[in-house]
């Protein structure tokens, strides 16, 4: 097969072209930039383009697939010479579709921790000794990529991402998996840009259990409103099983599940990963393993890449990233860290950084997310807020909008890390979140620096 991909280098393009290329495919691919890791990865494996831009004289009718990336334009001139062609366009999600339609397809779909349940099934399964295929939407511990496709797994395992599939394909990724078993953690109001209205979004959610095969399951947190509406409307043919948190019990700052064979330690925490957990579990047992597999193999799971990820601690602080920025993750993951440690103090510290979280009209939604932090630092930058052609917004109207007096807010990344080198960590905890970086800030050496001087 001879497949190129226009936009080579997104997070999930240049995956999905180095599983196809271990799978034995023909590679070629383009794009305007490419940064890392994603170029260190390409060039890796000699599929790296050799120059930057777009070239629509090298496509030939021979290609079998293009595969075209969401960071491209619909008048992207490759684009348009492939269909001048008449060559076959797919778009990521729809390619997978395609490599996986004759494997059992379990896709895990929901406003806020897909990433964590798909990892968790992906470690379980990984360590009794399960082959399967994968798509993933972070780099997980024990996997060279966050895509693999091969001829000979029975089970593929998707997380379902609601975004848009590609520029010609405004259909959400996760509406083109058509799973066997399916998953749905929760649902909160994301991606304003292309779902206007919060009913508009929701739908979304409906279709994706309407996609469910016949004979399939639909696993679902039964604590969520918005789900509870959708699965009245059941579909003839389909298992429903509900799921709420593990319980579990945090005993020197180590969550403990409590089962029906003793304690289980865990190195994870926080009420929504119980809740991730639990999910996890039902996907594990339709996939046939017992709960004795299960629990011997979830409490060596340590999280999914900027998901309370630990990047530096000593005896009284802990500094963890995270990638929440959605109010209904911000609310949870803040939460999650005072309970856990429930003796320190807690610096929260988060960057709005989305379309939707620099949004005006959308800011209101954050109200109180950050209200058990005994600090909470909230930067935004406003070139961002011009780059996505935004109306500007102010530092008091996120002030106002996050409510509460332990709240500051700054708009120059050098305040942030000046207020946070002033203050005294010991037996204080920080947690950094955003979809970025802070405008360039390298979160680990800051996190060094911290410990380090505690």
């Amino acid at each position: 097969m001879k497949v190129h991909f226009i936009a080579i280098g997104g997070s999930a393009m240049h995956n999905l072209a180095i599983a196809l290329h271990k799978k034995g495919f023909e590679i070629t691919g383009s794009d305007d930039e490419i940064f890392d890791p994603s170029k260190s990865r390409l060039e890796k494996y000699g599929i790296l383009p050799k120059e930057w831009g777009w070239f629509p004289e090298k496509l030939t009718t021979d290609i079998d697939a293009i595969i075209l990336g969401m960071h491209a334009r619909i008048d992207n001139p490759e684009l348009l010479k492939a269909q001048e062609l008449g060559l076959k366009i797919y778009s990521y999600p729809e390619y997978i579709y395609e490599q996986t339609k004759d494997k059992t397809r379990i896709v895990i779909g929901g406003s806020h921790g897909k990433t964590t349940t798909t990892s968790m099934v992906m470690h379980v399964l990984k360590d009794n000794n399960i082959d399967f295929d994968y798509m993933v939407g972070a780099q997980i511990e024990g996997f060279e990529t966050m895509v693999k496709l091969s001829t000979d797994a029975k089970i593929a395992i998707f997380e379902g991402d609601e975004y848009l599939s590609s520029p010609i394909d405004r259909r959400p990724k996760f509406h083109l998996y058509h799973p066997d078993i399916a998953l749905l953690t929760g649902i909160a109001w994301d991606h304003i840009n292309v779902f206007p209205t919060f009913e508009n979004y929701v739908e979304q959610f409906e279709i994706f259990t309407q996609m469910i095969q016949e004979n399939g399951s639909l696993i679902y947190f039964d604590g969520d409103e918005h789900i509870a509406k959708i699965i009245k409307n059941k579909k003839e043919g389909i298992e429903y099983i509900p799921y709420n948190s593990h319980p579990f019990e945090v005993i020197d700052n180590c969550s403990i599940l409590k089962t029906n064979n003793g304690n289980v330690p865990l190195e994870i925490f926080g009420e929504h990963n119980l809740q991730n957990l639990m999910g996890a579990f039902h996907i594990c047992k339709k996939a046939g393993l017992s709960d004795k597999q299960f629990y011997n193999s979830i409490q060596n799971f340590s999280g999914a890449a900027k998901r309370l990820q630990k990047l530096a601690e000593n005896n009284s602080c802990t500094v963890f990233q995270d990638f929440a920025h959605s109010p209904s993750k911000l609310k949870a993951t803040t939460e999650a860290v005072k309970k856990q440690f429930t003796d320190r103090k807690l610096i929260a510290c988060m960057e709005l950084h989305t379309f939707s979280s620099l949004k005006k009209e959308f800011l209101p939604h954050y109200k109180n997310t950050m209200s058990l932090a005994d600090k909470a630092i909230v930067y935004f930058n406003p070139q961002t807020v011009e780059h996505k052609k935004l109306d500007p917004i102010t530092k008091e109207q996120v002030a106002e909008a996050f409510g509460g007096n332990n709240v500051t807010v700054y708009t120059d990344s050098d305040l942030v890390i000046k207020d946070l080198s002033e203050q005294n960590f010991n037996n204080t905890n920080l947690l950094l979140m955003s979809s970025g970086n802070f405008s360039g800030v390298n979160l680990s050496e800051l996190a060094e620096k911290i410990v380090n001087k505690t």
